[in-house]
């Protein structure tokens, strides 16, 4: 058995694991019915465009760099692996990494999209984290919006000339944090407080995910570098063909 092989068996068994284990739903997600029905219809319409651009971009990936697409599943499985460890807040909430800077880092923000659409519609159906009427606005703050940020950071570290493993840490960071900022957003717009409207809201929403999405925000991003290190080290042929490793490099 190969050492990618041996990557993939330890990795369906680490996910085998997480679904076998009960455990009580204090997801980061927007739960079910949360949200009123116009704010659903928009978040979910706001996604659309980025996940047809994201199953387009998976296409041309599969057609044109067919040994990326291992990576881009293992992308996936780090996805669900880690936005599925939840962690309460001090505050009764609870917190969880993301995940999909990952993806982004290597394929882009559309790829993450659609790997993100995928694992929060299996959390719901399976684990009872978020619902079937805010998979729209959960998608757009974690599979949308971190993405982006993510892929942006990443891509000014790299024409800038910072340290490759720096620039994976502050994008895989930045997008988990903007992740929950962008969540925090869209409870203060659906639920604004009736002194100081949104804006205050939002804050307080903020500041129920700070004490822990903080240190998890620093913890994803190492764990990023980490797993950039291990492909370095074992997957440099589909590195170079997904044009992370630039020939010569």
């Amino acid at each position: 058995m190969s050492k990618w092989e041996m990557s993939l068996l330890r990795l369906s068994a680490l996910l085998s694991g997480v679904l076998a284990v009960p455990q009580t739903a204090w997801a980061m997600h927007i739960m079910e019915g949360y949200l009123p029905g116009s704010a659903c219809v928009l978040w979910g319409a706001l996604c659309l465009p980025f996940v047809v651009g994201g199953v387009l971009a998976i296409r041309r990936t599969a057609a044109r760099q067919p040994r990326g697409m291992l990576l881009l599943a293992m992308a996936g499985a780090f996805i669900f692996v880690i936005s599925s460890l939840k962690i309460p807040s001090v505050t009764g909430s609870c917190s969880h990494m993301t995940g999909t800077g990952l993806a982004a880092i290597l394929f882009g923000p559309l790829h993450a999209t659609v790997l993100g659409l995928i694992v929060l519609l299996f959390q719901a159906l399976l684990l009872a984290h978020g619902g079937l009427t805010t998979l729209g606005a959960n998608t757009f703050s974690m599979a949308v919006a971190g993405p982006v940020v993510s892929w942006a950071v990443w891509q000014l570290c790299r024409k800038g000339g910072v340290n490759r493993k720096v620039s994976v840490f502050l994008a895989a960071f930045l997008g988990d944090l903007l992740t929950y900022c962008v969540t925090s957003l869209q409870l203060a717009l659906a639920y604004p407080s009736p002194e100081g409207g949104v804006a205050a809201s939002a804050v307080s929403f903020l500041g129920v995910f700070a004490p822990t999405q903080l240190p998890l925000a620093v913890i994803e991003g190492i764990l990023t570098v980490l797993i950039i290190m291990g492909m370095e080290s074992y997957a440099q042929p589909e590195l170079r063909e997904i044009g992370f490793i630039r020939e010569g490099a």
